[in-house]
């Protein structure tokens, strides 16, 4: 499946990427379901009865045994909290003939429920573009449905995702989340939009606030462990930010977190605030890989003491979200 953002020019020479920033949020429309997924089980898409963790429980329900022993692990196993762009959390993917046509549908149903409309049509391009589609990644359940400590996570080729009902206490989407994608040339990718609204926090900066922003070298992409109220954070701290800057960084969050569903991203919001609000949170960019050296940053990373945001844009999209009050 192409994308939709197309740069090149005929003689295969690059378009700047300021020149088509109206670009940036555009997806295609009509992304197709693959046939695995039979609409005879399918339920309509943030359906007010139906929520992610609904049809996580008839998953759970319809398992075999013999599927169990493929995707079920307990609540404390490793693999639950790992952090990696690339990686499947079973050797089973969704496609794979173990699964029945509503099995799969349900799986499809989880996916829809824990992202908004426009999160899933990314998502669902992303995956399509790096691995072939949904079929190709896996998905494992952890813990005891109906119990605290219950989980659906979903990964493969830069996709980690879960659905855990907020059950766990101040641990946004119940623990890290990971998205990506293949194409090199950032302005192409679906996440390219996020890029572009981050920079509007940097245009905005006067000459001392950019300079005390702006980083070299940006830390290892999956250094995004939590340091608490002791940790040292890179960048401009959003308390030394004006009341309109401050409203700026406010509205960017708020457009990072449109993907997902609203009650996860109004969870990383309750979060926030009961750690300090966004005075709490740092703002650094990284002059490393900037692409067409336009200096609209790359790289970039939100943190504080309870989230970590790091998006490595170059060279291609690696990006990890994590959340959560550090005990």
């Amino acid at each position: 499946m192409s994308f939709p953002m197309n740069v090149n020019r005929p003689d295969g020479q690059r378009v700047a990427r300021r020149d088509f920033v109206k670009l940036g949020g555009a997806i295609a429309a009509g992304v197709a379901t693959t046939t695995l997924f039979d609409a005879r089980f399918a339920h309509a898409a943030g359906a007010p009865t139906a929520s992610a963790e609904t049809y996580v429980g008839e998953l759970y329900a319809s398992l075999s045994d013999n599927q169990k022993t493929a995707v079920w692990r307990p609540f404390d196993h490793a693999d639950r909290l790992k952090i990696n762009p690339n990686w499947h959390v079973s050797k089973t993917t969704i496609g794979d003939d173990l699964f029945s046509k509503k099995q799969k549908t349900l799986v499809d149903q989880i996916v829809r429920n824990i992202t908004s409309k426009d999160g899933y049509d990314r998502l669902l391009e992303q995956m399509e573009y790096d691995d072939g589609g949904l079929e190709s990644y896996s998905f494992a359940l952890f813990g005891e449905p109906g119990s605290d400590q219950f989980q659906f996570e979903l990964t493969g080729r830069h996709v980690t995702m879960r659905a855990d009902g907020n059950r766990l206490d101040k641990i946004g989407f119940g623990g890290p989340v990971v998205y990506g994608h293949g194409e090199e040339y950032l302005p192409d990718s679906p996440f390219f939009q996020q890029t572009l609204q981050a920079n509007k926090v940097f245009q905005a900066l006067d000459a001392d606030q950019a300079k005390q922003a702006l980083q070299k070298k940006a830390p290892s992409e999956t250094a995004v462990q939590l340091k608490g109220e002791s940790g040292h954070f890179p960048g401009i701290g959003v308390d030394q930010l004006s009341s309109d800057q401050k409203e700026l960084v406010e509205s960017t969050l708020k457009m990072l977190l449109a993907p997902y569903r609203e009650n996860d991203s109004k969870e990383v919001m309750e979060i926030l605030n009961s750690s300090g609000g966004l005075d709490q949170l740092h703002m650094a960019f990284y002059q490393q890989e900037d692409i067409d050296n336009d200096r609209v940053w790359d790289i970039w990373r939100v943190e504080g003491p309870s989230m970590v945001w790091h998006f490595r844009g170059a060279p291609h999209v690696h990006a990890y979200l994590n959340i959560g009050i550090k005990s």
